[in-house]
């Protein structure tokens, strides 16, 4: 498998979140070619706020690792992590965020995003992580898409 494989798994996993009546995010955590996890957000499911999908993928790793040393792990995001989410990457030590859509696309959908880039997070937190944005961008924001047609829980 691929960078794309794995994006395409993350986004598989935001599609099965709107199918299952929760918001358009999915992620997907791998290591030495090993995917470690695959989720999507459960905010409304969970009535947590940080049930997030790159939160819930990271709880999952580290739990079938035994470590929250994630060193060497990339992680697939459909959609820009937020703050909340890329200081949870820093601590787990992932090695690399691809991301699909951005935060200003999750913004104009109604969410409410707190608009720091990962790259400024990056640079003004002094933070290791690789980030790429924008990869398959088009297949993440479809999500949105298929979100807004659905809208089975309020954007939050």
């Amino acid at each position: 498998m691929n960078d794309a494989d794995y994006m395409r798994l993350a986004i598989s996993a935001a599609v099965q979140g709107v199918e299952e009546g929760q918001t358009p995010f999915g992620a997907c955590i791998v290591r030495d070619g090993e995917v470690l996890s695959c989720s999507h957000n459960q905010v409304w499911d969970r009535v947590d706020i940080t049930a997030h999908a790159e939160i819930l993928a990271i709880r999952e790793a580290c739990r079938k690792i035994g470590s929250v040393d994630l060193s060497g792990s990339v992680i697939y995001s459909s959609c820009e992590p937020c703050p909340m989410c890329f200081s949870a990457c820093h601590w787990a030590r992932i090695r690399k965020i691809f991301f699909g859509a951005g935060i200003e696309d999750a913004r104009r959908i109604g969410f409410n995003e707190i608009t720091f880039s990962n790259h400024m997070m990056k640079e003004q937190g002094g933070s290791p992580l690789e980030v790429e944005g924008g990869f398959l961008k088009e297949e993440a924001q479809a999500v949105f898409r298929l979100w807004l047609e659905k809208k089975s829980c309020p954007v939050y």
